[in-house]
């Protein structure tokens, strides 16, 4: 993969309002309490604002644990959100019953990790990709639905002979072209990647990237494409958030973030990240402790007592709020000493 971000021009807020808007979201599951019975929450997701331009990629990056799928499944009304507002080209969907939400659902859908477990086995490739149009209504007769599912299988690289095949007689990069082609088939806005290309090789990975990004030049579809793997966001997104302990920490265009990181927390993990080029190699930073437990998150700037920059009683009392760095950049951070 090349070490570039992608070539496609971003759009400007200025001409074009977001795909989707996501306002203060939250998500918090309910943990048992102590002897006495109180219920506890641990939160997920921690009061995220963001949002997805038409036709870009936005990757959410962060450790095991930060809250990434959690986001990417709230957004999508998966999960249910504890707070917050989730506003998809211009239609607020949080206040939604699943019935009055099933027409938004040709609109977005979502790329699973695991390729296998999100596929039923007893179930066609043909039947299995075929089965959004049906369920949507989208094509009226069996012959034109299974014309457009071998489209759309013909896209991502496999052949009509794949159409009576089923998942166990596939490998696993054609597997996950399976789930690429069953969500896109529909034609959605707005696509959920949680880690779509994690479970495969290096070459494979790279074949899926190069289809996601054809694809989404083709059909102007937007991404939050959710992954650990900082090569794979170089490669493919347009801008990153950094999320820790469910809160975004940093968020900005993805030569800003990787080359200017400006939180203690992303410095780290560009530290740590593969890189080829000489000239982008940082001393590796290594982060004390463990990741606190949601349900438990440390007082002010969760990330203070990992933080070498902490300074007592701001870092510890007070949350910082995400802040733009310079006016006009787009590059925001919540930290009180930010800086390279």
């Amino acid at each position: 993969m090349s070490d570039a971000t992608p070539s496609a021009a971003q759009p400007s807020p200025a001409r074009s309002k977001p795909l989707l808007q996501v306002e203060r979201l939250s998500k918090y599951f309910p943990v048992e309490g102590s002897i006495f019975g109180k219920t506890r929450f641990a939160r997920a997701v921690d009061g995220i604002t963001l949002y997805v331009r038409h036709g870009e990629t936005l990757a959410v990056v962060g450790e095991s644990g930060c809250g990434k799928t959690t986001l990417g499944r709230t957004v999508l009304r998966l999960l249910e959100p504890t707070f917050g507002r989730i506003v998809l080209d211009g239609h607020d969907i949080t206040p939604l019953s699943q019935r009055l939400l099933r027409p938004m659902r040709k609109q977005m859908q979502i790329i699973f990790q695991d390729p296998y477990a999100s596929l039923n086995p007893r179930m066609t490739v043909g039947d299995a990709v075929s089965e959004g149009l049906r369920i949507h209504g989208l094509e009226q007769g069996g012959n034109r639905v299974s014309e457009r599912a071998a489209e759309m299988l013909s896209k991502v690289g496999l052949g009509a002979e794949a159409m009576g095949r089923y998942p166990h007689e596939l490998s696993a990069g054609q597997r996950q072209r399976v789930g690429i082609a069953r969500a896109l088939v529909i034609e959605p806005s707005f696509v959920v990647c949680d880690e779509p290309v994690s479970a495969l090789d290096a070459s494979i990975q790279a074949q899926v990237l190069n289809l996601l990004q054809d694809l989404q030049q083709e059909r102007r579809v937007s991404y939050l494409f959710i992954t650990h793997d900082l090569p794979v966001v170089r490669h493919i997104a347009h801008r990153v958030a950094v999320m820790y302990l469910g809160r975004v920490v940093e968020f900005g265009p993805t030569d800003a973030v990787f080359d200017r990181p400006l939180h203690p927390y992303t410095r780290a993990l560009m530290s740590a990240a593969p890189v080829l080029d000489p000239q982008r190699r940082r001393l590796r930073i290594l982060l004390e402790g463990e990741l606190p437990y949601a349900m438990h998150p440390p007082s002010g700037c969760a990330f203070h007592p990992r933080c070498s920059r902490a300074d007592g009683a701001a870092c510890r009392d007070r949350a910082p709020s995400l802040g733009e760095v310079a006016e006009g950049t787009h590059h925001r951070v919540a930290c009180w000493h930010p800086g390279e």
